[in-house]
């Protein structure tokens, strides 16, 4: 276990230094704010869509290493996916970050994998979420900003 904490600990602080398609969408299909209270993160996701695809997707905001890193490996997973494989990642994502799988289970998520690890500190799944959960707030047509409260 201790080998995928120091994994953990690399690509949180490598996505959090240098995070992926951080910046806005030229002319973008869609998009949705979200705000963590508890944190104080704050993010705004970019989405090109084309016809049931994602074209392209970015991210701006601040917050918590926790918060950017996923949001950095969200882009990056979720470009040129359907909008029902979107959702399909988000469900397996969700259920590995809430403790409610076995990790073992969720390993084709690729390095989001690593943040298997934030089930063990309940008040960091907000953080690791943000972004999904505002993602797919975009993707569903919502209109009102995200709010992990």
């Amino acid at each position: 276990m201790s080998e995928l904490r120091e994994l953990y600990q690399e690509l949180v602080l490598d996505h959090n230094s240098k995070p992926r398609n951080f910046r806005e969408l030229d002319s973008p299909t869609t998009s949705m704010e979200g705000y963590n209270p508890l944190c104080g993160d704050r993010v705004t996701i970019y989405l090109k869509l084309s016809n049931d695809q994602i074209e392209d997707v970015s991210f701006q905001g601040q917050g918590c290493a926790i918060s950017r890193a996923s949001a950095s490996m969200m882009t990056q997973v979720l470009k040129n996916k359907t909008i029902e494989e979107a959702e399909q990642i988000f469900h397996s994502f969700h259920e590995m970050v809430t403790g409610k799988t076995d990790p073992e289970d969720t390993q084709d998520l690729g390095d989001l994998f690593v943040l298997s690890g934030v089930s063990e500190f309940p008040s960091r799944v907000k953080c690791a979420t943000l972004s999904w959960h505002s993602v797919i707030s975009a993707l569903r047509g919502q209109q009102a900003p995200v709010s992990t409260e």
